[in-house]
This record gives C-alpha cells, structure tokens and sequence, in this order.
C-alpha cells in the first residue's frame, strides 16, 4: 500500500473533550483493522473498556497464557489501540499494565474504495504482472 494519506473517521475521543479526526494512510487503516480483525483481540479491547488493568489480571479474566496475551497485546498497542505502562510495585518489581486509548472508528464503503484508489494493484489482479505474483500462485 502507498502512503498517500485519506481520511477514515478515526477519532481519538477524550481529548479536550472533542474527537480529533485523523487522517490515517492506507498502511495505518491496514494495521488498524488487522489488530481488530482478531476474536482475542477483540475480546482484550472489550476487556480493557472495563479500565487499566495488570497485565496477569487480564490474562487470568480472558484465561489466556501470558505469552499468547503479550503477542496480542503487542499488536494492539502498535495499532494505538491500547498503551501499555510499565511501573515498578514497592517491593521493586516491573508491573505491565495496560489500558484502552480512546478511540471510535468509521469506515464507509467510499472511504475503503479511496483508500484503494491510492494504492498499487495487488499481486494477481489484472493489472499487477506476472512477477509479483508467489511461485505457488501460478
């Protein structure tokens, strides 16, 4: 995907109060929908809408290995889904908690066929040659 930017009414809510729109590139669209397009992901951010959380609290309440939940985690947060917080407790260990960012996604047909309109053929397609496509795809 290019990153010839379009906007897709994603809002960062709470700030001042007034949603900030922002206008997102097809990669960061791409990267958004991916980390939502997960059921354990989906059930972390429904999660986290309950508050900030420690990180083995929330592995234990969706009871899911710790391992599994610091991959989804990971994706969340480099979608700017969710922030992560390390603090250290009185007795001096590293405590990873995690809370949602506020957020609130639109997306309308228009906007996807705009976002493809900015992008390069995919691989397959009629107008994409033969050498981007995987030597299993032929």
């Amino acid at each position: 995907m290019t990153t010839k930017l379009f906007i897709c009414k994603f809002y960062l809510t709470g700030v001042r109060n007034q949603p900030v729109e922002l206008e997102l590139t097809g990669d960061e669209l791409l990267a958004t929908l991916t980390a939502m397009a997960n059921p354990h992901r989906l059930r972390i951010i429904a999660e986290l809408r309950r508050g900030r959380v420690h990180v083995s609290e929330l592995a234990r309440r969706l009871e899911m290995s710790r391992p599994l939940l610091y991959m989804h985690l990971d994706k969340l947060e480099k979608a700017g889904l969710i922030t992560g917080q390390l603090e250290l407790s009185e007795d001096g260990k590293a405590m990873k908690y995690y809370e949602l960012a506020p957020f609130e996604l639109r997306l309308t047909a228009d906007e996807i066929a705009a976002a493809l309109d900015t992008d390069e053929p995919l691989a397959g397609t009629p107008d994409s040659s033969d050498d981007d496509m995987e030597e299993g795809d032929r």
